[in-house]
């Protein structure tokens, strides 16, 4: 991000009838499993002017995570599992990156140049950081801190979408599981999934989980001692009601199997 103020950077504000950036759904589910979807909207505060960018470019992976949405929707509903995610694009700023860090707040996606994104000051991407990324990771870290006095067990589930080719190379899976230091949820949800018999299924790919790339698996899920995974499906299986519908319930199924193997019976240690 450069700290310079040229002509094309863009201030940020939200107004009173624009979303709130956090999308909430089955907040009372009984479910261990909490959903999160970092990439889940693709939203544009009209004060940034569509960010310099044709509406085609935000349809594409570089905005959102494709099907991650309706995917996350039908999910929650069929565990009944509290979903936590984000309606903004990740172009305003991705709520899976460490804040300040260079992917924060693109000025380049894939090859595509975001002009509302250069010479963004300091105030700028704090504004956005503000009105953004702190009221959604703000508002995960509050659920995990009332589920854990509830004496609640809780798994984070992170789930994202990817692209089925990158910088010109095919990605061959069709799911992975993401992780880093907790080994728990990942060896049972890989598994599972390769039991299926029609997956090429993914150990750390297309991406690994790592404390200068991500945010939320290591300061929701690891920081707070949380069983955790994430979940990446490649976006062409997801983008028809077809495709989300099959992704939802396969999840379902598989993660419900998965339940009575973590031992979740035991009650949640309190954090000290």
């Amino acid at each position: 991000m450069t700290i310079t103020d040229p002509p094309l950077a863009i201030r940020m504000s939200l107004a009173a009838d624009e979303p709130a950036p956090v999308v909430e759904l089955n907040a009372d589910g009984a479910s261990p499993f909490l959903l999160v979807a970092d990439h889940y909207g693709r939203r544009l505060p009209r004060s940034l002017r569509g960010l310099g960018l044709p509406e085609i470019e935000l349809e594409r992976h570089i905005a959102w995570d494709i099907g991650v949405a309706a995917v996350a929707d039908r999910l929650s509903d069929l565990l009944g599992a509290h979903l936590i995610a984000q309606a903004y694009s990740r172009l305003v700023i991705d709520c899976n990156r460490p804040p300040g860090s260079p992917s924060s707040i693109p000025m380049i996606s894939e090859a595509t140049l975001v002009p509302g994104n250069e010479g963004l000051t300091r105030q700028d991407a704090e504004d956005r950081r503000r009105l953004v990324f702190t009221p959604y990771h703000g508002r995960i870290g509050q659920v995990i801190e009332q589920r854990r006095s509830a004496r609640r067990p809780t798994v984070l589930i992170a789930l994202h979408s990817f692209t089925p080719v990158y910088a010109g190379i095919s990605r061959p899976w069709h799911v992975g599981a993401l992780y880093h230091r907790d080994r728990r949820l990942p060896p049972l949800l890989l598994r599972h999934l390769r039991a299926e018999g029609d997956l090429v299924v993914g150990d750390n790919e297309p991406y690994a989980v790592s404390d200068t790339s991500d945010y939320t698996i290591p300061v929701h899920g690891e920081a707070e001692e949380l069983v955790n995974c994430g979940i990446e499906i490649r976006h062409d299986l997801i983008e028809d009601d077809c495709g989300q519908r099959q992704w939802a319930e396969r999840l379902a199924r598989i993660l419900a199997e998965i339940e009575p193997e973590l031992g979740l019976h035991l009650p949640h240690v309190e954090k000290t």
